[in-house]
């Protein structure tokens, strides 16, 4: 966790703090071609990629205005049932305590960018009712562009935003940082944390302190569960010592056999299992014996021999949570597991091309021949792979390029090579792997 800029984070050098830069602040600017974040520093090229997001989707600077996506009548209940409520007073105690007449604004917000608290100095609130940074509005960045709570939802990380550094025009007048909050277990998103305000907003140790307190959230979330399932379940019993099925990871990616956890310990499972429980996991309604056979082992009427490996299955998983156990007619999970091959996808759907790549490890089962696991394989692989080809930027693809293993692949070399400007050093290269390719 960053603890603040010093000598090894001079200014320019964390992409995820917002530089001080001459000439730039709170004044708003008209959006041209000259007012693109500088590419040449880390912090400016993630600005520069949201940037491009935006005007990938139409989004006009000029007339941005968040939609109230939660009427007041639907915001009291949405509030209450959301897991971030039980954490409100984690963040009431270490960020609201003292923060009347500061100029600052806190905000607690849900996974899909839309503000379900907002509070602080009530000046700055009246104030920022003009760019309708209330309760209900959405700021996810598919929607308003360029800012700290979308920006961070988007790149599953921290993120400062100063002044006009944002999309939006009516926005450039405040500065914010954000940072996503995740389940403890699962690691999935559950929302964000803000503050906006002035430049204080921004202030070297702003982030640092919002990842602290996402910390603590994030530690405040896990003992609740645990209080919870020690006065809900038998003493002693197998069930009170683990966390719950539905909170259980399956990680595939990049690896020959799985691996299961349910946050406190992690099994190995074998070859068989590890096709078996991936197939399983993405069929959550459940499949028959046959389809199951031929998933498997390419073979609709080797039922017995599946039926033999889903006891093994259940005894496998029951030494970790009599809960993970497959249930049968349909075969199906009785929870879904939180799948890596899911997080990459929720990462694509939201259009974070760098994190997912960065969460793309490998191929699933890479050296499985199960029809069904092959399916997976090559759909999350076409999906990423046609993603990045649509809206990545130069340094996501030559990532993915080099990441994958995949030289060959000249598709995304040349849409690297379409993006790189004329006398970019980086082209000769792209070009040489090109001949390369010609050659074979």
């Amino acid at each position: 966790m960053a603890t603040g800029r010093g000598a090894a984070d001079s200014p320019g050098s964390n992409p995820w703090l917002a530089p001080v830069r001459s000439g730039r602040g709170a004044t708003p600017k008209a959006h041209d071609s000259r007012d693109t974040p500088d590419h040449h520093d880390p912090h400016g090229r993630l600005v520069a990629e949201s940037w491009e997001r935006a005007r990938r989707r139409r989004l006009d600077p000029e007339r941005l205005l968040p939609s109230l996506e939660l009427p007041a009548s639907d915001l009291g209940d949405y509030r209450r049932d959301h897991p971030l409520a039980l954490l409100l007073p984690v963040v009431r105690t270490l960020l609201l305590a003292d923060i009347e007449g500061s100029g600052l604004l806190v905000a607690l917000g849900d996974e899909r960018g839309r503000l379900l608290w907002v509070e602080g100095d009530r000046s700055a609130k009246r104030q920022a009712e003009g760019m309708r940074f209330v309760e209900g509005a959405g700021w996810a960045e598919s929607r308003v562009g360029t800012s700290a709570p979308g920006t961070a939802l988007v790149l599953d990380h921290g993120m400062q935003i100063r002044g006009s550094e944002h999309f939006n025009v009516f926005v450039q007048e405040w500065s914010c940082t954000a940072v996503p909050i995740h389940d403890p277990v699962t690691r999935r998103i559950l929302g964000f944390l803000d503050i906006t305000g002035d430049d204080r907003a921004v202030a070297d140790h702003t982030l640092p302190l919002l990842q602290a307190t996402a910390a603590a959230m994030e530690s405040e979330m896990l003992v609740s569960r645990l209080r919870a399932s020690q006065r809900t379940s038998p003493p002693h019993s197998r069930a009170a010592r683990s966390t719950p099925s539905a909170s259980a990871t399956l990680s595939t990616l990049g690896r020959d056999t799985a691996m299961i956890s349910d946050g406190r310990r992690i099994v190995t499972l074998t070859a068989r299992h590890s096709e078996i429980i991936t197939i399983l996991s993405a069929h959550p309604p459940g499949i028959g014996a046959e389809e199951l056979s031929a998933l498997v082992y390419g073979d609709a009427s080797a039922v017995t021999t599946l039926r033999a490996e889903m006891v093994r299955l259940r005894h496998a998983l029951e030494e970790l949570d009599p809960r993970l156990a497959p249930l049968s007619r349909p075969y199906r999970l009785p929870n879904p597991l939180d799948t890596d091959i899911a997080r990459v996808d929720a990462l694509l759907d939201r259009g974070a091309h760098r994190q997912a790549v960065d969460a793309y490890s490998g191929q699933v089962l890479p050296g499985s021949a199960a029809p069904g696991v092959e399916v997976i394989r090559d759909g999350l692989a076409t999906r990423l792979r046609d993603a990045l080809l649509t809206g990545a930027s130069v340094d996501v693809l030559l990532t993915f390029s080099e990441r994958s293993g995949d030289d060959s692949d000249r598709e995304i070399l040349m849409a690297a090579l379409r993006l790189l400007p004329p006398r970019s050093p980086r082209r000769a290269g792209i070009v040489a792997r090109l001949e390369q390719l010609d050659r074979l």
